[in-house]
């Protein structure tokens, strides 16, 4: 979810050429329901979205989304600042925005298996992310 289309288009384009089958959404508004309609594995959240916060709309989607999806904040704010909202959200990791094409995808995909560790073996997700 991010309300810039340009990065948008950058992330869907850049995950996609690693095998992420990416969906995109341009608003907070919606986001629950998409999230509970495509089951993602991953949702990769921005920040600072008009109307309602990444953050926030991460406590609203989770209640929507299956066991076991991955919410991760993405942002270009300060990293201290991103972590502590990370940690505060209860989302299960954060990006920062220079992070883009292989490094982006390498970070999901790392973000992913450490989750899942706890709760079976480590493999990769079926890469589906939801970039809004």
């Amino acid at each position: 979810m991010d309300d810039d289309q340009d990065q948008l288009v950058l992330a869907e384009r850049s995950l996609s050429s690693y095998g992420f089958d990416v969906r995109t959404h341009r608003s907070s508004l919606g986001v629950s329901n998409l999230v509970r309609s495509v089951a993602p594995d991953l949702v990769l959240l921005d920040v600072n979205i008009p109307a309602l916060s990444g953050d926030k709309v991460l406590s609203l989607a989770r209640a929507q989304a299956p066991l076991g999806t991955k919410f991760i904040l993405y942002s270009a704010s300060d990293e201290s600042k991103l972590r502590s909202l990370a940690l505060s959200s209860g989302a299960d990791g954060y990006i920062s925005k220079s992070v883009q094409g292989a490094d982006l995808a390498k970070k999901l995909t790392d973000l992913y298996k450490r989750g899942r560790s706890a709760t079976g073996p480590a493999s990769s997700p079926s890469n589906q992310a939801i970039n809004k």
